[in-house]
C-alpha cells in the first residue's frame, strides 16, 4: 500500500479538520491531483486540492460549520475555495464531463471516484490520497509515477478533444516530470489534433507556455514540440525559422552560474530579435505590459562586443534599456560558454561578456543634475531652445563620463549662451 503519510503539509491541523468535516456522515473527501503527484515524486507541493462527494452547497455548509471561510470561486463546476489556517484549498465535487467543445466542459456531479479520475488528463494527475496518506490509484498512475512516464488517461485523442489545451499541458508536464522520450501515443495524438490549438484563448496559451518555460529544463519538451509534433510553431510561429538551439546553452549557463530560471529570457532565446515581430507576438499572446515591454526592449537593444570598455558601455546603458542589455549579455555569455568547449577565442569572449554583465547588473542610472529651471535662471525661455540646450548639455555630460557636477554644467551653459 503506497503512502504519503510523511508529507509535512498533510499533517496540518486545519487540513485534517477540513477533511474530517467533509468526510462525516457517509460522505468522502480526498486530496487530489498535483499535491499527491509531487509528494510521490519528492517535488515541492504548493497548491492542495480536495475532491469530495459533497455537493457544493453541502460543502459550504460543512466548512462554515467547522469554522472555515467558503468562497464560491467555481460553483458551477463544483469548486469551492476554502480558507483554512490562512491557506486556500480548492474543494471540488466529484464530476463527469457530459459535453465538451475543446475549450470548456459541462459537468454533472456524482459520487463515483473512478469516473472522476477518468475525466482527468494524465494518469499521474489522477491520484488521490486519504487523510491518513493512503494513495488511491484508479487509473494506473502509480506505475507511471515510478517511471516518470506522462500518459493520457484512456484514449489520448478523446482526452485532447475534451480540451485542446491538453496538448500544451502534455509537453508542460513532460518538461517538469517526464524522463526519456514522451509517450508515443500522446505525441501522435498531439500531432493529429494540433489544429485545435487555434480555438484556445491567448491567455490560456501563454499561461501554459510560461509554465513550460519555467520548468528546470524545458529543452527536451521544446525539441519534441518543434520537431516531432509541430506544436511549437503552431502557437509560436516566430520560432519557425529561428530554431531553439540557443535554449540548450542557456539552460546549462543557468545551472552552472546559478541564474534563476527566467521564462521570458528563455522565450527570447527561441525567437528572432525583430522589434516588429515581438510587438505582434506580445499582442497575439496578450502579454502583460511589463512582459511586452521587455520583449520589445530586448529586440531593439543592439548586441554588445565583448571587448567594449566599461566607460563606453556605461554610455550605452544610460541611453538604452538596462534590462535589454542584461538579456542580450546573458544569451551572448551562454552561447560563448558553449562554444568555448572547443574554441579558445569563444572562452575569451565569454570572459568579456561576463565582465560586462556583472557591470550592467550593478549599474544604476545616474541622474542628470540640470533641470529647465536652472536654465531659466540663466535667462533661457521655456521652449524649443531650452530643450535643445538641455539635450546638448546632457550629451556632453554623458560623453564626459557623468563627471561634471551641477556647477560645472551651469558654467558650461553660460558659456554656450554667451557664444
Amino acid at each position: 500500500m503506497t503512502q504519503i503519510a510523511g508529507a509535512d503539509w498533510l499533517a496540518r491541523d486545519e487540513l485534517q479538520r477540513l477533511l474530517k468535516a467533509l468526510s462525516a456522515d457517509g460522505e468522502e473527501a480526498r486530496i487530489a491531483g498535483g499535491a499527491v503527484r509531487n509528494a510521490l515524486l519528492a517535488e515541492p507541493v504548493s497548491d492542495i486540492d480536495i475532491a469530495t462527494t459533497n455537493l457544493p452547497q453541502e460543502t459550504v455548509r460543512r466548512v462554515e460549520a467547522a469554522g472555515f471561510k467558503a468562497v464560491p470561486t467555481g460553483v458551477e463546476h463544483g469548486t469551492i475555495t476554502v480558507i483554512a489556517g490562512g491557506k486556500p484549498y480548492e474543494v471540488t465535487t466529484l464530476r463527469a464531463d457530459v459535453e465538451t467543445d475543446g475549450r470548456r466542459a459541462k459537468v454533472r456531479f456524482g459520487r463515483d471516484w473512478k469516473e472522476d479520475a477518468q475525466r482527468r488528463d494524465f494518469t499521474i494527475n489522477a491520484l488521490y490520497a486519504e487523510a491518513d496518506g493512503t494513495v488511491v490509484d484508479l487509473v494506473g498512475g502509480l506505475a507511471d509515477i515510478e517511471t516518470r512516464r506522462l500518459r493520457f488517461i484512456g484514449d489520448a485523442e478523446d482526452r485532447i478533444r475534451e480540451d485542446y489545451l491538453r496538448i500544451l499541458r502534455f509537453f508542460r508536464f513532460f518538461a517538469w516530470y517526464g524522463t526519456g522520450r514522451p509517450d508515443a501515443e500522446g505525441v501522435k495524438a498531439c500531432v493529429r489534433l494540433k489544429d485545435g490549438l487555434d480555438q484556445l484563448s491567448a491567455e490560456r496559451v501563454w499561461s501554459e507556455l510560461k509554465k513550460l518555460l519555467s520548468a528546470p529544463d524545458p529543452s527536451r519538451a521544446l525539441l519534441w514540440m518543434r520537431q516531432a509534433a509541430g506544436v511549437l510553431t503552431r502557437v509560436l510561429p516566430e520560432s519557425e525559422k529561428w530554431g531553439i538551439d540557443a535554449i540548450h546553452p542557456l539552460i546549462r549557463a543557468e545551472l552552472e552560474l546559478g541564474w534563476t530560471p527566467d521564462p521570458l529570457l528563455r522565450l527570447v532565446a527561441i525567437v528572432p530579435a525583430d522589434p516588429e515581430r515581438m510587438v505582434g507576438l506580445a499582442e497575439r499572446l496578450k502579454l502583460s505590459n511589463a512582459d511586452a515591454d521587455r520583449l520589445s526592449q530586448w529586440a531593439k537593444t543592439a548586441p554588445v562586443i565583448s571587448t567594449m570598455p566599461e566607460d563606453a558601455f556605461a554610455r550605452l546603458l544610460y541611453r538604452g534599456d538596462r534590462r535589454g542589455f542584461i538579456d542580450r549579455l546573458r544569451l551572448a555569455l551562454a552561447s560563448a560558454r558553449a562554444r568555448g568547449i572547443e574554441d579558445n577565442k569563444a572562452l575569451i569572449e565569454a570572459g568579456g561578456f561576463s565582465r560586462l554583465l556583472a557591470y550592467a547588473e550593478q549599474w544604476r542610472k545616474p541622474e542628470f543634475p540640470i533641470r529647465g529651471r536652472d536654465l531659466a535662471g540663466l535667462g533661457v525661455e521655456d521652449g524649443p531652445r531650452m530643450g535643445e540646450l538641455l539635450r546638448e548639455l546632457e550629451n556632453q555630460w554623458v560623453d564626459g563620463g557623468f563627471s561634471q557636477d551641477r556647477g560645472a554644467l551651469l558654467d558650461r551653459a553660460a558659456t554656450m549662451l554667451r557664444n
